[in-house]
C-alpha cells in the first residue's frame, strides 16, 4: 500500500503492544516489534505475516541502562527491512505498584528504567530520524497515573508523570522544529494486561487483579485509538488522550 507507515514499537511482546501491531499491520502497515521475550516476538510476527501482513522484531531491553545502542539497533532493523520509520510507540511498561515505607528499591529502579529511560531512549533512537525525514510521529504511553496519584503508586505515577513532562516539552519542541513531527501521548485506565502480574506486593497483586476483572477493557480498545490518531490528516495532532472503562471511577 502507498500510503502505508512503519511503524516500531517497543514493549510489544503482549498487551497493548501487540494489540497495536495487529491491528496496524491488519490495516497495511509494516511494523517492527521490540520486546525481550524472543519466543512472543516470533510468534506475533508469525501471526501477522499469516494474515498477509509485513513484521519483523528484534529483541530488544529498553532497561538497558548503560547507553541507548539496544533501541538504537531497534530504530536500524526498521530502517534495514522498510528503509524508514513513520511511528515509534514507546509503549514498554512496569507497574510494581507498593507502600514508600516498603522500600521496593529494586522495583523503584526497574519502573525509572522501564517507564522513563525507556521513553527517553526511544526518543533518543528515533528523533534524528524523523527530522531527517521531516516527518514522523511519535506515540507515548503514559497512564491516568500520569494524571493523579494515591498511596501504594508513588513511583509508578512519578515515572508517568514524567513521560507526561517528556510528551509536552517534545511536543513544543518539535512545533518550534518545523519538521512535520507529531507528539501523542496515550493515558490509559485499566486495560488488560501483563501490568498486575509485575507487582511484588503479593497483597496488591491480588487486590489489583480482582479490580481489573471486574473493570479492564481489552487492549484492543488502545489499538483502535492509535488506529484513529494515525488516521489524522497530518496536519493535525490528537496530542493527549485519556481512555477509560465506562465504569472506572479514578
Amino acid at each position: 500500500m502507498s500510503n502505508s507507515k512503519v511503524i516500531v514499537i517497543t514493549g510489544a511482546s503482549s498487551g497493548i503492544g501487540e494489540a497495536i501491531a495487529k491491528k496496524q499491520a491488519n490495516a497495511g502497515d509494516k511494523i517492527v516489534l521490540g520486546a525481550r521475550r524472543e519466543d512472543n516476538l516470533k510468534k506475533i510476527k508469525s501471526d501477522i505475516e499469516a494474515a498477509g501482513g509485513q513484521a519483523e522484531y528484534l529483541v530488544t531491553d529498553v532497561t538497558d541502562v548503560t547507553d541507548v545502542e539496544q533501541v538504537r539497533a531497534l530504530a536500524q532493523k526498521a530502517l534495514d527491512a522498510y528503509g524508514r520509520i513513520d511511528v515509534w510507540i514507546n509503549n514498554a511498561g512496569l507497574m510494581p505498584h507498593s507502600l514508600l515505607i516498603d522500600a521496593k528499591v529494586d522495583d523503584w529502579n526497574r519502573m525509572i528504567d522501564v517507564n522513563l529511560k525507556g521513553t527517553l531512549y526511544g526518543i533518543a533512537a528515533a528523533q534524528h530520524i524523523f527530522h531527517a525525514q521531516n516527518t514522523g510521529h511519535f506515540i507515548n504511553l503514559g497512564s491516568v497515573a500520569s494524571l493523579y496519584s494515591h498511596a501504594g503508586g508513588a513511583v509508578y505515577s512519578a515515572t508517568k508523570w514524567a513521560v507526561k513532562a517528556i510528551s509536552e516539552s517534545l511536543r513544543e519542541e518539535e512545533a518550534q522544529a518545523g519538521k512535520n513531527v507529531r507528539v501523542t501521548t496515550l493515558y490509559p485506565g485499566a486495560v488488560n494486561s501483563e501490568l498486575v502480574a509485575h507487582m511484588t506486593d503479593e497483597k496488591r497483586r491480588e487486590a489489583t487483579a480482582e479490580f481489573y476483572k471486574n473493570f479492564a477493557i481489552p487492549a484492543e480498545r488502545i489499538a483502535q485509538i492509535v488506529n484513529d490518531v494515525l488516521n489524522m490528516p497530518a496536519d493535525t495532532t490528537l496530542n493527549e488522550i485519556v481512555v477509560r472503562p465506562t465504569t472506572q471511577v479514578q
